[in-house]
């Protein structure tokens, strides 16, 4: 076995290595640019090498570097984790003309399937079925219009050597081939070294359906179940589950050997995924496509890993070093549910926004996930596991992936696993940035997703004007305004006693009007009970005034909720949306629902920067014309690049940018007249 291995990767991935190399007695060495020196992972490792500058072209992304900390430090292997080079074939050869192990497939595998064009045609020849579509070289956008024609719309755009969701687009129709083609070029380029792009035909109703794979070096290949991850947004998961709810075992066990002997006509070893679709019209469940194989670790492994018992680092470390599988097909299994939800540094409250900035608070549900070698410890605590990578007081940059962290619960159940992640996120806290913690709280709430009927088009399909909170029912809306009630109570008793002024603690009977969305509704605390509209509501919670999250059983329910002192009461989120509360004494509850609200001013005149980034490209400039929904311009902000449009139709007055420029949050690009 290695006694020393190197981690070529950030954030949570790196943790997560770490933390099993750790448990297996193996020293670990982190790389690291200048935006890391202070994260988590580099304090984790035994050793520290800095590689460079933040972008990770300067950095993450020299192979050069990578080797040289190798020889630094006396590492004898490498885990790239996912993303940067762990797809790279010329990085695996050159860590072997090194003798460094390369912990991960072999290099004729990862040339193979790799390249998403090479290996739909390998597929296709091995008589695997594939997507239709064309897997040739695109001269440019003219030809990639022809071509999408020929196939017949919809139609996918992906990035040769894309992955994570960069460098795809979907086309419906010739202007969007048009738009995003060059897009597409550019980003596989900036993320991959490759602007190759290849089109297929999107299939309607598509559910995303992944298969496990993990061999050795002695020829055994097994499969581990499969992940469901059709719940996607700009085509990067959001959402993933195992096992899936719509595989039967028969399906299960067809994709699995096909998978496998696909696996195995490349000569596969360690651990990999094989990414299938599925239509969701196909009633028979027997009708699957190849999508491409991605030879690494997943990023929504852990999943796989709380079904099966199976630590899939470990198991590439030991593949690596030439030991055995131990197990056989017939002894994995699947043992309960298990759901992970991303959270990102955006804002689904302005479009999904990229968010970017300082942590200013930072504590999740348990702690960063610690590996004790048993199933507890794939599993979390109490089922609730988190992978991340970030600390408080800590900066989420631009120049790396958005994801914060990774939430993982198990559960006997789907609905158990469903039910401990919307606990487990009301208990998240994050404050500095924008997050995604509410919008994935609406999803594991939402009736389609609790019945199991999922597609790629779930997001766009139930959201398509946008997310603006969870829908809430009457009784946890009777329940904040319990907790309104309670909050003004213990708010005006510290006001008191801050005055000086004598009386009991609580001076019954509190009688407030609680406002909640367009509801008002009758408040009443006296020493012995709480009330709502003459009801009596069962209350039970510890609170100091100024606390930021309040655990309380209401009805002999848990709730956790976030509150925050707004106007004349609070903002209270739970449950996946955010409350502004207002409350008032009783005696002046005329007044409820009369408060002077601030209009905001009309700036659809100004094309402002909605995050900082790089202008990429400016479409118009001054005297220009344009139209409601034209394109103006484009930003990119953590890898992806975002299509700013006009407001209205009108004529360019001023630019004040050009392309190249790093744009600030907030910045005015141009105005129009």
């Amino acid at each position: 076995m290695f006694k020393k291995i190197l981690i070529a990767n950030r954030g949570e991935i790196a943790c997560r290595v770490i933390k099993t190399a750790r448990r297996m007695g193996i020293q670990t060495v982190a790389v690291y640019s200048d935006a890391d020196a202070r994260a988590p992972f580099v304090q984790m490792a035994d050793e520290a090498v800095h590689i460079g500058p933040a972008p990770a072209a300067q950095s993450y992304l020299i192979a050069d570097k990578i080797i040289a900390a190798c020889k630094q430090t006396g590492a004898e292997a490498v885990h790239p984790g996912y993303g940067f080079l762990s797809e790279r074939t010329s990085f695996a050869e050159a860590l072997a003309a090194e003798g460094i192990e390369f912990i991960g497939p072999p290099v004729g595998a990862i040339a193979a399937m790799g390249d998403k064009i090479e290996s739909k045609k390998l597929a296709k020849a091995a008589g695997v079925n594939v997507v239709p579509g064309f897997v040739g070289e695109i001269e440019d956008t003219e030809h990639a219009v022809r071509i999408s024609n020929e196939i017949g719309y919809p139609v996918m755009m992906k990035a040769s050597a894309g992955g994570g969701g960069k460098g795809m687009r979907l086309a419906y129709n010739e202007k969007d081939v048009r738009e995003g083609f060059e897009a597409t070029k550019r980003e596989g380029l900036n993320s991959f070294g490759d602007d190759r792009v290849f089109i297929e035909k999107f299939i309607l109703n598509p559910r995303h359906i992944e298969i496990q794979i993990l061999g050795d070096k002695h020829g055994n290949i097994l499969y581990l179940n499969e992940r469901e991850c059709s719940i996607q947004r700009r085509h990067q998961k959001v959402v993933e589950e195992a096992p899936s709810p719509f595989v039967s075992e028969k399906m299960r066990k067809a994709m699995g050997e096909q998978c496998v002997a696909l696996s195995r006509a490349v000569g596969y070893y360690s651990a990999g995924t094989v990414e299938l679709i599925v239509s969701g019209a196909d009633t028979t469940g027997e009708s699957f496509y190849f999508l491409e194989m991605n030879t690494r670790l997943q990023v929504e492994h852990p999943v796989t890993e709380c079904i099966t018992g199976i630590d899939l680092v470990e198991q590439m470390i030991r593949v690596a070093a030439g030991e055995k599988l131990p197990l056989t097909q017939e002894e994995v299994k699947i043992d309960g549910w298990a759901i992970e939800n991303r959270v990102y540094a955006e804002d689904p409250y302005r479009g999904f926004l990229p968010s970017t900035g300082r942590l200013i608070r930072y504590n999740p549900p348990v702690a960063g996930w610690e590996d004790d070698g048993a199933e507890n410890g794939r599993r979390g605590i109490d089922g609730v596991r988190v992978d991340d990578g970030v600390y408080e007081g800590g900066e989420v940059s631009m120049f790396y992936d958005p994801m914060i962290a990774k939430l993982i619960t198990w559960g006997k159940t789907r609905d158990e696993a469903a039910d401990k992640q919307i606990e487990a996120l009301d208990a998240f806290e994050i404050e500095g940035l924008g997050h995604n913690i509410d919008f994935v709280s609406a999803i594991m709430q939402h009736p389609r997703f609790r019945s199991g009927e999922l597609t790629t088009g779930f997001i766009a399909e139930e959201y398509p004007e946008g997310f603006t909170g969870a829908a809430t029912g009457e009784d946890v809306k009777r329940t904040l305004a319990a907790l309104g009630g309670f909050l003004a109570t213990a708010r005006a008793d510290r006001a008191r006693r801050v005055d000086g002024q004598l009386g009991d603690e609580l001076d019954p009977p509190a009688q407030w009007a609680v406002k909640i969305d367009d509801t008002t509704y009758a408040v009443e605390l006296t020493e012995d009970e709480v009330t709502v509209d003459g009801t009596a509501v069962e209350l039970s919670l510890e609170y100091t005034p100024g606390d930021r999250m309040v655990a309380c059983e209401i009805e002999g329910k848990p709730l956790t909720v976030k509150v925050e002192p707004f106007r004349a009461g609070f903002k209270l989120t739970t449950r996946g949306a955010i409350h502004q509360v207002q409350v008032l004494p009783a005696s002046i509850a005329h007044l409820v629902g009369h408060m002077i609200e601030k209009i905001p001013p009309d700036l659809s005149r100004f094309l402002i920067c909605p995050m900082p980034g790089l202008l990429v490209a400016l479409h118009v400039k001054e005297g220009d014309t344009v139209e409601a929904g034209q394109p103006l311009a484009v930003v990119e902000a953590m890898k992806m690049e975002n299509i700013l449009r006009a407001e209205k139709s009108g004529t360019v007055k001023t630019v004040n940018a050009k392309a190249g420029e790093s744009l600030a949050v907030d910045a005015v690009i141009l105005e129009m007249e």
